[in-house]
């Protein structure tokens, strides 16, 4: 299974975090909308990314919900039928949780940036270091620490979670408001 360490934080000014960025990207920055859903899984998580152009990515990773860097072991197969899929996965297993987000790629050197959008919840930022087979974690999580620091992000700003859980405590939050 391909492996990253990988890091989330939140951003108040996107459009800063964009700038100093780009002044350190190899590629990018590249526009992508992402509408991702999550269904049960009992070993890790298991969700599926629709581009909204008829392609999508069946994705299945385990990370554990830490901040800082943390290891992300994933496999991915692509899809040119998402909204079936989506159907066939949920009737399966249900789903347990919707991300509708639009993301701005770069690359730095081996590491993909992605600043974010992300609906109901604000703007963020995810560092993936992509790591080699065999190579140590601690290669990548001292790159994603080099890059950090070249951003500005703070150890205050870096989340624990997955913006799945963010999105799902919300609601939760929302309903219990509601009904106060």
């Amino acid at each position: 299974m391909a492996r990253n360490t990988e890091i989330k934080a939140r951003i108040a000014d996107l459009d800063a975090l964009a700038r100093r960025v780009a002044l350190l990207a190899t590629a990018g920055p590249t526009e992508i909308a992402q509408d991702d859903t999550f269904f049960a899984c009992p070993h890790g998580r298991l969700k599926l990314r629709d581009f909204g152009d008829g392609r999508g990515e069946l994705i299945f990773y385990q990370r554990a919900d830490q901040t800082g860097p943390k290891t992300s072991f994933y496999a991915l197969t692509p899809t040119a039928s998402p909204d079936t899929l989506r159907e066939v996965l949920t009737l399966a297993h249900g789903q347990t949780g919707r991300v509708v987000k639009q993301r701005t790629l770069y690359l730095v050197g081996r590491t993909r940036v992605h600043l974010d959008r992300v609906a109901g919840l604000g703007t963020f930022m995810e560092l993936e270091v992509v790591l080699r087979d065999g190579e140590p974690v601690e290669a990548g999580e001292q790159e994603a620490q080099a890059l950090m620091q070249q951003l500005g992000i703070t150890p205050a700003q870096l989340l624990d979670r997955a913006y799945v859980d963010m999105v799902r405590d919300k609601l939760s939050e929302d309903t219990c408001s509601h009904t106060d």
